[in-house]
Formats: C-alpha cells, sequence, structure tokens
C-alpha cells in the first residue's frame, strides 16, 4: 500500500523527523489559503499522486506570491501527470500540498529497504540525492552507500554516523543527520514499512536537516495492525479491480496486455505470464485465486477478468492440490454464464478431480478450448487472440 507525500510527512512528524511546514488543499481556494497561513516569501505548489518522477512532469512549482499560488494551483489541479511511474494513461491530479520554501544547501538520498538476500533491513545513502536512485546506482554505483542493520539490536548510532560521513553530510549537522536516520528508523519498524525512501533529504542555509520528499510503501499483510495507515489509503490513486479484487482476498494486478489469467499459487502464476510471453502473448493481469478458493471467490475472479475492456481471450491454468478443479471449472461456468463469455477461453486443469471439472466445463455449453499442457494452452489463447 502507497500513500501521499504529506501523509507520509505527518507520519514523519509524529517521530520527530524534521519535514518542511505545509497544507494539503483540494481547491484552488484551499491553496491560496494554505499559502497565506505559511506566510513565507517562497511556496512549493506539490501535485500529490501515487508516483514518483512528478518534478520531471511538471508536478512541483515554485510561487514567489500568492497569484503564482493560484496559477500553478489552477494549472495542477485536475491535470493528468504522466512519469516513468504512472505508465502512459498518467494519474490525475485531485489534491496539492502547499509547502514553504527551503534554502537548500545540499540534496541527499536517503533509503530504508528490506534486503532479502541478508534478511535485513538496510540504510541506503548517497549525496546524489534530488535524481532518480535507480540511474544513480547504474552510472555511479561507487556513490550509494549502505549499512545492514541487525534486526535483533537496529540502527545503532555509529552506523548512522559513519553513513553521514560517507555521504559528506556537513560537519555541523552531523548530529541532526543522525538522529534524523534514526526517526526514520523507527518509522520503517513500527509502522511496518516495506520502502522508505527520503529523496532528496536536504541541509538547508540555516544548517536544519530536512525531509523535502517522502515516499512509503507498507507492508500488506501487516495492515491489520496498522489502523492509521490504512486510513491514510486514497481508492482513488488504485486500480479499481484491483480493490474489488481485495475484498475477496484474491492477489490480482493489473498490466497492460490482453490475455486474462487465472492460476491458483504466486509461482504458477508466474510461470504462466511468462509462458504467454514466450509465445508472443501479452498478459493483462497477475491472479492468483489462493489455494482455498471457493466457488463464489473463483466467480468473482473471473467477473474481475472480465470488467477489463482489455482482455480479448482468457487463459485459466489450474494444478489441484488444495485448490479441487471442480470447484474451479464450477467458478469459471457460474461467472461466464451470469457474465456471457464473449472471448475465447482456455482452460488446462490437472490435479485433483480433475476429471470432475473437466466434465463440469464439457456440460456447461460453453465454448471452452481445453489444453493438455501449461503450454499448450498459452499457445491456444495465443493463436485465438491474435
Amino acid at each position: 500500500m502507497n500513500i501521499h507525500e504529506y501523509q507520509g510527512k505527518e507520519i514523519l512528524k509524529q517521530y520527530g523527523v524534521s519535514v518542511p511546514n505545509g497544507r494539503v488543499a483540494y481547491t484552488v481556494e484551499e491553496a491560496v489559503d494554505a499559502a497565506k497561513e505559511l506566510g513565507t516569501d517562497v511556496v512549493v505548489v506539490k501535485a500529490q499522486i501515487h508516483a514518483g518522477g512528478r518534478g520531471k512532469a511538471g508536478g512541483v512549482k515554485v510561487a514567489k506570491d500568492l497569484k503564482e499560488v493560484r496559477t500553478y494551483a489552477e494549472e495542477l489541479l485536475g491535470k493528468t501527470l504522466v512519469t516513468h511511474q504512472t505508465g502512459p494513461s498518467g494519474k490525475e491530479v485531485k489534491r496539492l500540498l502547499i509547502e514553504e520554501g527551503c534554502d537548500i544547501r545540499k540534496e541527499y538520498y536517503i533509503g530504508f529497504v528490506l534486503d532479502r538476500d541478508s534478511d535485513c533491513i538496510v540504510l541506503m545513502a548517497s549525496e546524489e540525492g534530488g535524481t532518480d536512485i535507480e540511474e544513480v546506482a547504474e552510472k555511479n554505483p561507487e556513490k550509494i552507500f549502505k549499512e545492514y542493520i541487525d534486526p535483533v539490536v537496529g540502527l545503532v548510532p555509529y552506523q548512522a554516523r559513519k553513513i553521514a560521513f560517507q555521504i559528506n553530510i556537513p560537519d555541523q549537522v552531523i548530529n541532526k543527520a543522525v538522529t534524523f536516520m534514526l526517526g526514520l528508523y523507527r518509522v520503517f519498524i513500527e509502522k511496518d514499512c516495506s520502502i522508505v525512501e527520503i529523496n532528496p533529504l536536504v541541509v538547508t542555509g540555516d544548517n536544519q536537516v530536512l525531509a523535502l520528499d517522502a515516499k512509503f510503501n507498507f507492508d500488506d499483510n501487516a495492515l491489520y495492525r496498522q489502523k492509521e495507515v490504512v486510513a491514510y489509503r486514497d481508492l482513488d490513486e488504485e486500480d479499481a479491480k484491483e480493490i474489488e479484487a481485495s475484498k475477496y482476498q484474491l492477489s490480482y494486478i493489473s498490466l497492460e496486455g490482453n490475455i486474462g489469467c487465472m492460476v491458483n499459487g504466486a509461482g504458477l502464476a508466474m510461470a504462466t505470464m511468462d509462458i504467454i510471453k514466450h509465445y508472443n502473448g501479452d498478459p493483462a493481469n497477475f491472479l492468483d485465486v489462493g489455494g482455498g478458493a471457493t466457488e463464489e471467490k473463483v466467480k468473482e475472479a473471473f467477473k474481475i477478468i472480465l470488467s477489463d475492456s482489455q482482455v480479448k481471450g482468457i487463459f485459466v491454468n489450474i494444478f489441484g492440490g488444495i485448490m479441487k478443479c471442480d470447484i474451479i471449472a464450477a467458478g469459471v461456468v457460474a461467472a461466464a454464464k451470469e457474465l456471457g463469455l464473449d472471448v475465447p477461453l482456455v482452460v488446462r486443469l490437472e490435479g485433483t478431480n480433475v476429471e470432475l471439472g473437466k466434465q463440469i466445463l464439457r456440460e456447461s455449453g460453453l465454448n471452452i478450448t481445453a489444453a493438455e499442457s501449461m503450454a499448450d494452452g498459452a499457445q491456444k489463447i495465443v493463436s485465438l487472440v491474435g
């Protein structure tokens, strides 16, 4: 789950992590009023969407007076921003962060992420802040420094101090930078984050250390104990099909292809998408119905796939273990009859109750193409769609 920049900064303030003063605005008048309330000579007008690269896309404006604040707010609200993270369709700007300007002396990058190879949280930092960290990693990997954190001990001051020296934080603000990193680590742990990025962290002319931007990702599996975080959820920023899938505990992610996939098991789902690509097809989604799906759950999953106007064919690939083939077959038939199946459907079933499942499909009266293997099914659906 993602949240907006201004929401992330609200969390940071709770942990004593310094951020510029700012106000959220949903209308042009609210933006102007927020700027008046801040009372600074320079105000930054920042589009709030769940995507990086806003600055490059024209979503961050520096205003020198209230007239410019109004002009920029009118320009941004309702605008569709297209960045490298939004995809070509972009995201509509429905809210703004009106923030006080600051005298930036130097920009840095600070981030925490879980490293699965070491089973540790890693503190990453670079003095090349304000740019894409992926670009820095590719072109200047020697400028990225890492500290692996013992999960029992946690981040200790000497590690934060070491990082501060490595990225050339000015001596006079070393202690503030250390305090900043320790507070940020507490946020990462206590809020069940999967990623926290501050890009840029800035040192100002009056020797303050501030989070000028804040990006948060949270572990969906821990949201049941993060009620405050869940309250920040902005459904307007999420795919409607993914929201619907979450109601039925379905693992669903929209993609940009035209072949809908229904699979049980994340590994098999990944393999199914790979083999569709291998035969020059394009998956429209990742969908894992899970091992304990009911007929109703399968029916809802099928309905979600069919609700995607891009879908021109469906490949159901089931290996029945805990998930029985007859349950899948019954759910597919029920959904297809209810919604009216007007695209090719290829089904490959193997495992528990496979013969019963195939019988349900044969007797359904639907135009279903049977597949003997995953490769056979992928070839057939790609051919039918193509």
